[in-house]
């Protein structure tokens, strides 16, 4: 299938200034579909930022970048607003994407006393029987962690640091659930109501695996990430008569900035190299392809669904 989308359609990226949202915009861009992005960023990112936002443009496409609070009325109206005129009479939003990660990682209860304490205890009995000590075998097992021949390690690896003294808060769960959760349908209700979707839309959220296995430290975005599906069954129903298609991707795991911010991210890469059927990450790639697929004619039935792209990662024993 040979990617070419409609000269006045735009996709409407949210947090896409890196990780999944960049990826989407790059993909998309190269097939014709005009972009336009949201994100937050300071200044001094934005050195970075900047030359990936050129290589949008060199396509030829139209581009608006809006680097303000996407989670506030006045920063939502702010980009409506200006994205109107980019559309003209004729554009309109093929593909609203939300690709934010703004989420808190405090813990919901202490540590545990013997937090690590058996991984320690293998790592004397290794040093006991190599004959040298604990922290030399410690030293090699972070040294090799982060290259994929020392996946098999990560069980021996000192556990993640977390902050042990900070909890979650009701604010906390409150400010992650809108960001990552609930602000999807205040945008698509926006969009709506400003009558700027194409007739033939796609909305998409980005899920994981956390919405259903427990990570030390992700409730609150774990929260988020199943209020965001429940909101995408609910839009995929009431936004189909006026032909917006309403789905939820799952990535496997995928080194992203957002996911670097996890404690013991290090770890759960190990695993999901260890378990995924074609030996690798997910990357933001795959994960982009995904969506422009989904942004085709030929996807137009598809609707309220959870759409996993892992490599298989998922359904690995």
């Amino acid at each position: 299938m040979t990617l070419a989308f409609d000269r006045d359609h735009w996709a409407l990226v949210l947090g896409g200034s890196s990780g999944f949202g960049l990826a989407t915009a790059h993909k998309l861009s190269r097939h014709g579909m005009n972009v336009a992005i949201v994100h937050r960023d300071r200044r001094g990112a934005m050195a970075a930022i900047e030359p990936e936002f050129e290589k949008i443009r060199a396509t030829g496409v139209g581009f608006a970048a809006y680097n303000l609070d996407a989670l506030s009325d006045e920063g939502r109206r702010t980009v409506l607003d200006d994205l109107r005129a980019h559309l003209g009479d004729a554009g309109r939003v093929r593909l609203l994407l939300h690709s934010i990660a703004f989420g808190n990682l405090k813990l919901l209860a202490p540590l545990e006393a013997a937090w690590g304490g058996r991984a320690a205890a293998a790592r004397r009995a290794l040093a006991e029987r190599l004959g040298t000590s604990e922290e030399r075998v410690t030293g090699a097992v972070l040294e090799v962690l982060g290259t994929s021949a020392g996946d098999p390690l990560a069980a021996l690896a000192p556990p993640p640091a977390y902050d042990a003294d900070a909890r979650l808060e009701e604010e906390d769960f409150t400010r992650t659930v809108h960001s990552m959760g609930t602000s999807l349908a205040t945008w698509a209700q926006d969009v709506l109501a400003r009558g700027l979707f194409a007739a033939d839309a796609r909305v998409l959220g980005m899920t994981s695996e956390g919405n259903e296995v427990a990570w030390r430290g992700y409730a609150a975005v774990s929260a988020a990430k199943t209020a965001l599906e429940a909101v995408a069954r609910s839009l995929a129903l009431e936004l189909a008569p006026f032909g917006v298609r309403t789905n939820v991707v799952q990535a496997g795991v995928t080194d992203t900035p957002a996911l670097r911010l996890i404690p013991g991210s290090d770890r759960m890469k190990a695993a999901a190299r260890l378990r995924n059927p074609f030996g690798r990450l997910t990357t933001p790639a795959d994960v982009a392809d995904l969506i422009a697929l989904l942004c085709t004619d030929e996807a137009r039935w598809v609707n309220g669904a959870l759409v996993r792209v892992d490599g298989g990662e998922h359904i690995a024993g």
